[in-house]
């Protein structure tokens, strides 16, 4: 099915079609249709679906369990209860599962250029720009479904969270989901092999979260891993969905939605560069 799919892009932007109106209009197909083979791919492979969502729970039940008695209470929630660590670790879990999950965005490219969907992509009458963008798209779209079915098991941890909350939960998933797969698109755009990436994120990906401040308080760091976690564009996407759905955080809202939004763009430009001068 995914390779009738594939056959069905080909033929829709490969082939030569009778009329077409405008460059813009080609570009915002061609970004349709990448952005909904990337979801199809993703739901299709139920293996790669509940392994994406075994290691949340792994961090939240294993780990969240194993360190609540030495950590202790994090903070004081909205309604003036203690936070335990499993309620402070939770926001961070969720933007875990949108990081890694938003990695696989990065993967994808490389696969495609190992089978040839990517060439065929590149002699499509639509821009590189739109590829990018397609990819992009695609790639946060799984990683805010991954992170929100993880979002859903607030109750088990006894946090109490407002729809509105949930609303805002979601907004700042999808902002965190486009600044991790611009970055995961920015690390594919030139690897030729899928074991070369795989290294090449675990050496960039595991930094990111591990600085991020997803398992532990950032007012308790070092001076230098301070300053490398503020440098983590994940630590203010962290910082945002704790605030939201418990009422902690380190930064100003102004600072962690501005760091996220030039992350962002910085990070997406970057990726259009470099995948222009990809032969």
């Amino acid at each position: 099915m995914i390779m009738e799919k594939e056959y069905s892009f080909k033929a829709t932007l490969g082939g030569a079609p009778p009329i077409l109106a405008s460059p813009i209009k080609r570009d915002l197909m061609g970004i349709y249709t990448l952005w909904q083979r990337d979801v199809i791919r993703l739901w299709r492979d139920r293996i790669r679906l509940v392994g994406s969502f075994i290691q949340p729970l792994l961090f939240l039940f294993i780990l969240g369990s194993g360190l609540s008695p030495r950590m202790g209470a994090m903070g004081i929630m909205r309604s003036g209860r203690a936070l335990g660590y499993q309620g402070f670790l939770f926001p961070g879990i969720v933007a875990m599962s949108v990081l890694f999950t938003a990695s696989f965005a990065g993967v994808a490219i490389v696969w495609d250029r190992e089978v040839g969907f990517l060439k065929e992509v590149l002699v499509a009458p639509l821009s590189r720009t739109a590829v990018v963008l397609g990819k992009i798209f695609g790639g946060a779209t799984n990683s805010v479904v991954q992170g929100s079915l993880i979002l859903l098991l607030f109750p088990l941890f006894h946090l109490r969270i407002s729809p509105e909350r949930l609303i805002l939960a979601f907004l700042v998933m999808i902002l965190i989901g486009l600044t991790q797969t611009s970055v995961g698109v920015l690390l594919g755009v030139r690897m030729t092999s899928s074991q070369g990436f795989m290294v090449l994120m675990n050496f960039v990906i595991l930094p990111l979260f591990f600085l991020s401040g997803a398992l532990y308080p950032l007012d308790r760091l070092p001076g230098w891993l301070s300053v490398a976690s503020r440098i983590d564009p994940l630590s203010y996407g962290v910082d945002l969905l704790r605030w939201d759905l418990v009422g902690v955080h380190y930064h100003s809202l102004l600072t962690d939605l501005s760091s996220l939004f030039v992350f962002m763009g910085v990070m997406g430009v970057l990726s259009v560069i470099l995948f222009n001068k990809t032969d």
